[in-house]
């Protein structure tokens, strides 16, 4: 008796993908059925996204003048908001990091706080803020804090808990207490990620804060806003296309300090 026989065979890798591909197949057509979604519909639309993108011609050049100071606004919110969601998040990584706090008791609360803030969408924080601190900037830089917080927190603390552990050992072995521990075998290692992922996340925040004007947080969006409820929409392309310039400088400057530095 051959020492293969009486034990199940495995099913082979085509079979294995090949169940993988209708499993996805049957999830991405329940999804379409249940939220009703129709391929004619989204074919006769068409015609009217044409025609919506018309009236965006001739552009109101003289527009530009108007959107110059929220758009630095926008800008300056969300450079505001990576930076204190990266103090805050910095820290509480290594709480929720497996290798660096082995104890559960302060593992497991840093890690619920992270997944409850990643939970909350920006534009409910802002939402939530401008019903507290009025509507404006204030509210807007808060949001993008708490959702930058949230976001870097998760790409640290699994950046942290993928390091090489020998430096880490080998301190121990000399008798490093944990803050030289941290210091010196952990920060090093990861320090270049974390400031790759702050400017991942600063671009991310052009974008959000451009939005969240729509519920009163300040900068670009109260103004794209008011276009589109006014039916300016020779304006809002102005304002699109000016965001679209900003992003692409700001992901140009941040893509080429993000390759020097990881």
């Amino acid at each position: 008796m051959k020492p293969s026989e009486g034990y199940p065979q495995k099913p082979s890798p085509s079979l294995k993908k090949g169940m993988t591909f209708a499993l996805l197949i049957a999830l991405v057509w329940l999804s379409a059925w249940e939220t009703e979604v129709d391929i004619n519909e989204l074919i006769d639309g068409i015609p009217e996204m044409g025609k919506f993108i018309a009236k965006m011609f001739p552009p109101d050049w003289d527009y530009i003048g108007v959107v110059i100071k929220p758009m630095v606004e926008t800008v300056q919110m969300a450079i505001l908001g990576t930076t204190f969601g990266a103090i805050v998040a910095f820290p509480i990584s290594f709480l929720a990091a497996s290798n660096v706090t082995r104890m559960w008791l302060l593992r497991t609360p840093a890690r619920l706080i992270l997944n409850l803030t990643r939970t909350i969408p920006d534009l409910l924080f802002a939402a939530l803020f401008a019903a507290v601190f009025g509507y404006g900037p204030l509210a807007g830089t808060l949001a993008l804090s708490f959702f930058s917080f949230g976001i870097l927190s998760k790409w640290a603390y699994e950046a942290i808990e993928t390091i090489d552990n020998g430096p880490m050992e080998a301190m121990t072995a000399v008798g490093a207490n944990k803050l030289q521990w941290i210091h010196f075998g952990v920060i090093p290692q990861v320090m270049a990620q974390f400031i790759g992922f702050a400017m991942y996340m600063f671009e991310i925040n052009i974008r959000a804060a451009a939005i969240l004007g729509i519920v009163g947080a300040g900068g670009i969006g109260i103004y794209l806003n008011r276009t589109l409820g006014m039916f300016r929409y020779d304006q809002t392309f102005i304002i699109i296309l000016f965001t679209l310039v900003i992003v692409l400088a700001i992901d140009t400057v941040s893509s080429r300090i993000r390759g020097k530095l990881i």
